[in-house]
């Protein structure tokens, strides 16, 4: 199989070493400097260090190589979400597409299936998720993800791409569910962070990541996902990882976040993306929009944007009227 994945960051980085062995992988990096570092010395040292890139891999910057490369076989689009649009617009519409994006749009508030419908609404498309960190998928630990699409034919080039000795790929016929867990689970696990950052306890960071998957299934469901999507690998799975992982980004936010400090110094220091700082808010209004309520959402805005200190939003949350769990 002929794969591209467009995007050389951790996770596309890490796909495509984990395919290379297996398939024609063709990565795409948007820097022409960055794709010669990486051609030259087989590793990937901003995004990905320490892990040494396989001689049957191929890197370009040249966006026409390497769409033309993917033909009918798979592109996997590795950018984060403000790149979707521009990449679902560049692939042939014949080559069917997978992402890993964990985002909503910011502006439309769209999730990747929704973009992709009014993008390319006759192309074959899907998003592989789960619980997964890049560097572990890179060195072959063992990780399980799924992928999620309407179109059989996608899940099945998902499966033949990726599934390996370390590496499970589950199928599921619900996007909406998958990349709604994808999304939010970034914000609850900035909000994590904070609570073990204040050294709030173990009690504090399990009801934080319980009510947490509550959020992210009442906006799921509010878009019309089924139920049983948020107790798998892209609900129940990633929350817990993301949110308790030392390699988390966003759950490094929250821990600098409850040390007093601004978000764009926490992401200057991070170097790389934190999508649950990008997506925050834009989950928070399309949850508005549907009259689902998602009060850690909220707090964690208000903490982003300067409105609550930790402290005070932990007790906007405590202070929350009693109700039936359900």
């Amino acid at each position: 199989m002929k794969i591209t994945v467009l995007g050389a960051g951790a996770w596309g980085t890490a796909l495509a070493v984990q395919a290379a062995p297996r398939h024609e992988v063709l990565l795409w990096a948007r820097d022409e400097d960055q794709a010669a570092l990486m051609q030259r010395e087989r590793l990937n040292a901003r995004y990905l260090p320490g892990v040494v890139l396989p001689s049957a891999l191929s890197i370009t910057h040249r966006l026409d190589q390497a769409l033309a490369h993917a033909g009918p076989d798979l592109a996997v689009v590795g950018t984060p979400m403000s790149g979707l649009r521009p990449m679902l617009q560049a692939v042939d519409p014949h080559t069917p597409v997978l992402w890993l994006c964990k985002s909503l749009e910011a502006g439309t508030g769209l999730i990747g299936h929704e973009l992709a419908a009014q993008v390319r609404p006759a192309g074959r498309y899907g998003v592989l998720s789960g619980p997964s960190f890049a560097a572990e998928v890179a060195r072959a630990q063992p990780t399980a993800l799924v992928a999620a699409s309407h179109d059989p034919m996608v899940l099945d080039h998902a499966v033949a791409a990726f599934h390996a000795d370390a590496l499970r790929v589950y199928t599921s016929t619900d996007p909406v569910g998958v990349e709604v867990g994808g999304a939010v689970k970034n914000v609850i696990a900035i909000a994590t962070g904070v609570c073990d950052g204040l050294g709030l306890g173990l009690n504090a960071r399990a009801a934080l990541i319980t009510r947490g998957l509550a959020e992210i299934t009442r906006l799921g469901l509010a878009l019309g996902a089924r139920g049983e999507t948020f107790m798998g690998l892209s609900g129940l799975g990633d929350l817990v990882l993301t949110a308790t992982g030392e390699l988390s980004r966003n759950r490094r936010v929250g821990l600098a976040l409850a040390q007093g400090q601004q978000p764009d110094e926490i992401l200057a220091e991070l170097g790389h993306v934190s999508e649950g700082v990008y997506s925050a808010r834009t989950i928070a209004q399309r949850a508005h929009a549907l009259g689902v309520a998602m009060p850690i959402t909220e707090a964690v805005v208000g903490l982003l944007e300067g409105r609550l200190t930790p402290a005070q939003g932990v007790q906007q949350l405590l202070q929350r009227e009693a109700k039936a769990e359900g």
